[in-house]
């Protein structure tokens, strides 16, 4: 691990003075993939051989009657184990936890390098960790998915770990997430600092509870405007044309029949709210290279869906708008033709729980959104919290708090300020980078942006087609990554 140690504080210094160009040099060195729609991850073999610790249920409840437990998946690598390894740690979010595993390349990339041991734990609620079984979404038995759960299971985990390896005893333990897996990583640094010693946050919307409603939407638009000039005015175009035939049964009929739907619609709004949802997932995954990760995709999929939208597009006909935007989303839905009809209720793979995520979404995690119609490329929709907390009681019986999160773990950069040893990336093509750390907040909270980056593209693992500022982030990032772990063993005196 020395030797590995010393290359890395080498690498420290040459990047001090690199100039970007310089640094790309670097790329030669890395072993990087040909995309391949068909094909896993390269290191999808390692996402298969599963771990399970028992957790209570219910963490901060200090009863003694308190003793229910679930079983915690995770997945755990020590092939590269010494005495001291770090462990590379990723904080599950919402989904099965095989899944992130499989795309998260660069963690299992940098791994021999530290000689860590790599963990990736799932979220309780989510995959095959559910506290309850199939009983787990109903109430009371949902009470207990908080973020503030999850986090309290993955600091049992890793004291779990070190106990029950002596070479980990000591080890440095860095942080690893993408999206609300970036929220985690964050928060888990600042509410264990004890047990954390660093933490990769990519793509962590975390100021996203009170940034403006319709950043997010902004940021699609871009997105889009970027891939192809005239494609939002084309989909802002369209909406008047959904809410035309929205007026009758027969106008219902043929949106139905032109989007292959399975089942008729009571609504035009149904219709229109899941062709909003497509356009920002595929905006988030708009990757250089073909992926298998929110659906099959090819690579720069906006650029394709725009293609499609807008080469044969005529406002003066209504239907040639209608099948304009259906050859458009089609890529996102169903790129590899397979599929026969479409369900306006899902537009998520299974591997993402949307029950616990809209049950977070209910509780801790209230997302303003909204649309102004006129600088974006969706309907004017304004942000109706009423409206939400009401779908939310109808739903869970829940009652939304949405100021909570920024009291629990803070809404901007002065109540981060006193934190350390977080580094925040964020794709410029990403909408959740709306509601992301952009800047740097001190020495130790710094921020790094990815040009033509989406959805924690950082995190992906290597690949021919990568932009030259996602290779320069990951060198950032191990820079971070060495320089917390050489801190944390000078602090316990070994060389």
């Amino acid at each position: 691990m020395l030797k590995n140690i010393f290359n890395f504080n080498f690498l420290s210094i040459v990047l001090s003075v690199l100039s970007l160009n310089e640094a790309l040099l670097l790329r030669k060195s890395l072993k990087v993939s040909k995309s391949n729609l068909k094909s896993l991850s390269k290191f999808s073999g390692n996402c298969k051989n599963f771990s399970f610790i028992s957790q209570i249920i219910d963490h901060f409840n200090f009863n003694p009657s308190n003793d229910k437990k679930f079983q915690q998946r995770y997945i755990i690598s020590d092939n590269y184990a010494t005495i001291n390894s770090p462990i590379f740690f990723y904080t599950g979010n919402e989904g099965d936890i095989q899944l992130f595993c499989e795309n998260t390349g660069f963690i299992w990339e940098i791994a021999p390098k530290f000689d860590a041991v790599v963990v990736f734990a799932e979220h309780r609620y989510y995959g095959s960790s559910l506290p309850f079984g199939n009983e787990s979404f109903t109430s009371p038995n949902i009470d207990f998915l908080t973020s503030e759960q999850a986090l309290a299971d993955y600091a049992y985990l890793i004291k779990y770990l070190k106990y029950n390896d002596l070479r980990l005893k000591n080890s440095p333990v860095i942080a690893f997430g993408g999206s609300y897996g970036g929220m985690l990583a964050a928060w888990f640094r600042m509410k264990y600092p004890n047990l954390i010693t660093g933490a990769i946050a990519a793509s962590a919307p975390i100021w996203q509870f009170s940034t403006d409603c319709d950043a997010f939407q902004s940021v699609v638009t871009f997105s889009f405007k970027k891939s192809k000039s005239d494609c939002p005015d084309a989909i802002r175009f369209s909406w008047d044309v959904f809410n035309q035939y929205g007026k009758s049964d027969e106008g219902l009929a043929k949106l139905g029949e032109v989007f292959q739907l399975c089942k008729p619609l009571k609504n035009s709004k149904q219709l229109k709210d899941w062709i909003a949802d497509i356009y920002g997932n595929t905006a988030m995954v708009n990757y250089p290279y073909g992926t298998n990760f929110l659906a099959t995709l090819p690579p720069w999929p906006v650029r394709v869906m725009c293609n499609n939208i807008t080469k044969s597009f005529n406002k003066s006909d209504s239907l040639s708008v209608l099948r304009s935007i259906y050859n458009g989303i089609n890529v996102f839905l169903n790129y590899t033709g397979n599929v026969n009809c479409f369900d306006v209720d899902s537009d998520t793979p299974s591997d993402i729980n949307m029950i616990s995520w809209t049950y977070q979404t209910c509780t801790e995690f209230v997302f303003p959104m909204c649309s102004n119609g006129i600088e974006d490329m969706f309907e004017k929709q304004d942000w109706d919290p009423l409206a939400y907390n009401k779908d939310c009681y109808d739903q869970f019986k829940t009652m939304p708090r949405e100021e909570w999160p920024i009291i629990n773990y803070g809404g901007n950069s002065h109540d981060i300020r006193y934190h350390s040893n977080i580094l925040f990336s964020n794709g410029n093509l990403d909408p959740w980078s709306a509601g992301g750390v952009l800047n740097d907040v001190n020495e130790k909270l710094k921020a790094v942006i990815i040009e033509n980056g989406a959805h924690h593209l950082d995190l992906r693992e290597s690949n021919e087609k990568d932009p030259d500022s996602v290779i320069f982030a990951r060198l950032k990032e191990i820079e971070a990554i060495n320089t917390w772990i050489q801190d944390h063993l000078k602090f316990l005196r070994i060389d």
